[in-house]
C-alpha cells in the first residue's frame, strides 16, 4: 500500500465533523484526488455513513467500539479505503465523545504504520456557541464531566479548527479566535464555514505545510472521562417508509420538531441529534444542538413512495428514556400516514473506554 495521507477529525458532538468532510471530500475530488471516507459510532446505523454514501465515495464504518478501543478496526478500515482502493487522502471521524486518540491512535499510526500512513496534524473542531461557553468557564449546555471531555479534546488538539462561522460577525470571530489561542497557546487555531466553503483551502494548506501530529499527550481523568460518555443516552435507529407520496422533508421536520419539544418539555440536554431521509439520490438532513439549541435542515428529499429515515440520538437521559422518546416522536410524525419497517434499532450506554493501545510517550 502507497503511502496515504490521513486526516483524523475530531470534535465534541454537533461540531460539524461529517459537513466538513463532505465538504472537503468534494473538494479534494476536484482536484483528482482518489478519497477514503471512516465513520465511527458504538453502534451500527449511522447518518454520517448514509449521508456520506450519497458521494461517490469509498465509506468504512468502525461501529461497535471508538477507534481508540478497536485500533485494529480501524487498521482494517483504513485498509480497505487507503489500500484496497488506493485513496490518496483518507478522512477519518472518530466518536465525537473521544479524547485521548494523541495516545491511543496517533502515536499507535507513527510507530507501526508510518511507511503507508502519512498522519496530518490533529484538527478538533469546536462549534463556536459551544467553544465560547467553554471558554468562559461554562459548560455549554453539556453535563460537567461531558463538558471535560470538550476541553480534553481541545487540549490535545495539533489545530483548533472553530467551525459554522457563517453564524458570526467578523468581530465575534476574531474575539473567539484569540480567547481560543490564549486559552490553548499549544495549538494553532484556525476558522471555517463548510456550508459556505469558506476556509477549506487554508486549512488544507496548513495540514500540508505542518507535519506534525499529536505533538502532545493528556494527563487525563478516564473515571471522569468514562462518566462523561455515560451520562448520554445512545439510539440508533433506520425505518423504510412505503406509502403514496412521502414527502420526505415534511417528514423530517415533523420529527425534528417532535423530538425538540420533547427533549425541552423534559429539559434534557443534547450531545447531538441528527437525522437523514433519503429518497433514492435525494436526501435531507436534519440537526439538534443544544437543549433548546439551533434545529437546522438542510437537502431536499423530495417525495416518493420508499423512503429510508436514518436517526441517531445523543441525549442526556437513560437509553430506555431516549427510545420512549424517539418512538414518541416518530408515532407524531408518522402517525398512520405511511406503512413502515424498523430496519435497525439499538439503544445504549457507552462503556468504559478501554484502548488497544495507550503510548506515555509522543513518538518521533
Amino acid at each position: 500500500m502507497n503511502q496515504t495521507q490521513l486526516i483524523l477529525v475530531g470534535g465534541f458532538l454537533g461540531a460539524g465533523k461529517t459537513t466538513l468532510i463532505e465538504c472537503v471530500a468534494r473538494r479534494l475530488a476536484e482536484q483528482g484526488k482518489r478519497i477514503g471516507l471512516i465513520t465511527n459510532d458504538q453502534a451500527t446505523g449511522l447518518v454520517d455513513s448514509q449521508l456520506l454514501r450519497q458521494g461517490a465515495w469509498t465509506v468504512a464504518e468502525v461501529a461497535g467500539s471508538c477507534f481508540c478501543c478497536n485500533f485494529n478496526g480501524f487498521i482494517d478500515a483504513v485498509k480497505k479505503v487507503g489500500g484496497e482502493n488506493r485513496a490518496d487522502v483518507i478522512l477519518a471521524e472518530p466518536v465525537g465523545s473521544c479524547a485521548d486518540l494523541s495516545a491511543t491512535i496517533l502515536q499507535p499510526l507513527k510507530q507501526y504504520w508510518k511507511s503507508e500512513v502519512r498522519v496530518s496534524p490533529f484538527t478538533v473542531l469546536a462549534d463556536p456557541a459551544r467553544l465560547a461557553a467553554i471558554l468562559k468557564g461554562e459548560n455549554g449546555g453539556l453535563h460537567e464531566d461531558a463538558a471535560y471531555i470538550y476541553r480534553k479534546q481541545l487540549e490535545e488538539s495539533d489545530l483548533i479548527l472553530i467551525t459554522k462561522i457563517d453564524t458570526l460577525t467578523p468581530e465575534a470571530l476574531e474575539n473567539l479566535k484569540a480567547e481560543t489561542v490564549a486559552a490553548f497557546p499549544a495549538s494553532r487555531v484556525m476558522a471555517v464555514s463548510a456550508l459556505q466553503n469558506v476556509g477549506i483551502d487554508a486549512w488544507l494548506d496548513d495540514l500540508a505545510e505542518h507535519t506534525d501530529a499529536g505533538t502532545r499527550l493528556l494527563m487525563i481523568d478516564y473515571d471522569r472521562y468514562a462518566h462523561g460518555e455515560a451520562v448520554l443516552g445512545w439510539l440508533n435507529g433506520a425505518i423504510r417508509l412505503q406509502g403514496a407520496e412521502c414527502d420526505g422533508n415534511a417528514l423530517l421536520a415533523e420529527l425534528m420538531n417532535a423530538l425538540q419539544d420533547r427533549i425541552a418539555a423534559g429539559n434534557f440536554r443534547v450531545g447531538h441529534v441528527k437525522a437523514i431521509v433519503e429518497n433514492g439520490v435525494q436526501y435531507a438532513v436534519g440537526n439538534i444542538t443544544g437543549t433548546v439549541g439551533a434545529l437546522t435542515f438542510r437537502g431536499d428529499a423530495g417525495t416518493g413512495d420508499d423512503l429510508r429515515l436514518t436517526i441517531n440520538a445523543r441525549v442526556e437521559c437513560s437509553p430506555e428514556r431516549l427510545d420512549e422518546l424517539v418512538r414518541s416522536a416518530l408515532d407524531a410524525a408518522i402517525a398512520d400516514k405511511h406503512a413502515f419497517d424498523i430496519l435497525e434499532w439499538r439503544y445504549l450506554q457507552p462503556g468504559r473506554p478501554n484502548p488497544t493501545y495507550r503510548f506515555d510517550q509522543v513518538v518521533g
